[in-house]
């Protein structure tokens, strides 16, 4: 048998490719269409590593699958070039960013040539193009001068919401907006400055300020995702990173919530995708708890889904980016709650979700009251509760959560069984009070929150 010289033929076969545009896709209705998307790479000056061919190889099969059906294969490849990436590599090398993405674009394209993957490099994207990220811009200022319209359940021109106010206010207005939203009267929105205007309408834009809880990194100079973060350092450089809060552009995407689960219902996916979309988007149903702190006119209140379980609570816990974490410190816990949440506080979201092994926790030395027994709880500082998620604090039932039982047997507190049976299946039967819990249901509407994803 011959030996297979695979340079020889690779090379041969690849020109073919390109001499003849084999994988060139055009518009065909006569075809069935399919597309086939590859995460993009992030550019740097070594070049591809062995993580993304064994991505694209898988794909590649796949496309070439399909276009051997008979379908029309839009499979294109792009470089994640505008960023800290560039930046830093620039930096490093004391070259223009512009000259080493260039080079690096050059290095990335010839390399996944080698490979014979099957792409259709006239539709290459390069988001440090203008030409691509004109379009990212022009999307945030459609949002921007949009509002979400539940009547309509669709954004609109804010243009719209400006003419709404002038002539009645925003009594009885059925949009999404910040909570803290008051009502006016067309004449209160006439009196107004164009400023107060302008601030006023960012309680209902699409795009809006205010203040998130971000990695910030200082000697990178710049805000870091939650994967560029390992064990309180930057992955790039290994620098401290700090969490904070700061002043940032918000997105209302949980507008589109329902729409998002309506539309998955008409997706040829499969039923274990579908639910992991669904868990994403995170639609949850339930009550929102308020209580009172001991000896304070501070509320704390808590978003839960199982308000049934209310007489299993045994304490609250707060995340330690909670607003009222401050004031509910006692000087006898100060010292070492100060110390914890300013620990915890660097610790990206993903690591404190991902971690399930280290339990800590801090009191903060003060007490609540359970509305349904006037019982009092303590107050803990945990950092396995999230400030971007519901409320900031939950109330803790350890006998029912996983969480909330390794963490109270951890720190010696109370775990007090109220329901029996399967909770996964919805079995159950609550023990005590049962009576007061259907009567709260009854004149309670159930309200529906979406959990806030970070962006960070």
């Amino acid at each position: 048998m011959a030996e297979y010289n695979f340079q020889e033929i690779e090379k041969k076969w690849q020109a073919y490719w390109e001499e003849h545009q084999v994988f060139k896709a055009e518009v065909d209705p006569s075809r069935p269409k399919f597309y086939t998307l590859d995460m993009f790479p992030y550019l740097s000056g070594a070049g591809l590593h062995v993580g993304h061919p064994l991505g694209y190889i898988a794909s590649d099969i796949i496309a070439r699958y399909k276009r051997l059906q008979g379908y029309n294969v839009l499979h294109p490849m792009g470089y994640d070039s505008f960023g800290l990436p560039a930046e830093q590599y620039a930096i490093q090398t004391g070259q223009h960013p512009a000259v080493t993405t260039e080079e690096n674009i050059a290095r990335y394209t010839e390399q996944l040539k080698q490979i014979g993957l099957a792409y259709d490099w006239e539709k290459e994207v390069r988001t440090s193009d203008p030409s691509y990220y004109r379009w990212t811009q022009w999307i945030f200022m459609q949002l921007f001068n949009s509002f979400y319209d539940l009547e309509a359940d669709k954004a609109r021109p804010i243009a719209d919401l400006e003419a709404r106010l002038a002539e009645s206010g925003n009594v009885g207005l059925q949009a999404v907006c910040d909570e803290d939203t008051p009502e006016i009267s067309a004449a209160e929105w006439q009196q107004m400055g164009e400023e107060e205007q302008q601030r006023f309408l960012l309680k209902y834009r699409m795009t809006y300020l205010a203040e998130t809880t971000v990695n910030w990194c200082a000697a990178l100079g710049t805000v870091l995702s939650n994967d560029e973060v390992k064990d309180g350092f930057s992955e790039r450089g290994g620098h401290p990173v700090e969490r904070k809060k700061m002043m940032q552009w918000s997105m209302r995407i949980s507008a589109y919530a329902e729409r998002l689960l309506q539309g998955l219902e008409d997706l040829a996916w499969a039923e274990p995708i579908k639910e992991m979309q669904r868990n994403w988007i995170g639609k949850s149903k339930g009550a929102e708890m308020v209580f009172q702190v001991v000896g304070s006119a501070l509320e704390i209140k808590v978003f839960t889904t199982r308000v049934d379980t209310i007489y299993g609570v045994t304490y609250l816990a707060l995340a330690p980016e909670h607003d009222d974490v401050e004031q509910l410190i006692t000087e006898e816990q100060r010292e070492e709650v100060e110390a914890y949440v300013a620990q915890a506080k660097n610790r990206s979201e993903r690591e404190r979700m991902a971690d399930v092994k280290t339990i800590s926790g801090a009191f903060t030395g003060s007490y609540a009251v359970n509305p349904f027994n006037g019982e009092r709880i303590p107050v803990w500082v945990a950092d396995y509760v999230l400030a971007g998620y519901g409320t900031g604090a939950v109330m803790a039932v350890p006998a029912h959560d996983e969480r909330d039982y390794n963490f109270a047997r951890h720190f010696g507190l109370e775990i007090r069984q109220v329901i029996e049976g399967s909770m996964e299946e919805g079995s159950f039967r609550v023990r005590g009070g049962s009576s007061k819990i259907r009567a709260f249901y009854r004149g309670f509407r159930c309200r529906r929150r979406w959990i806030r994803r970070s962006l960070f």
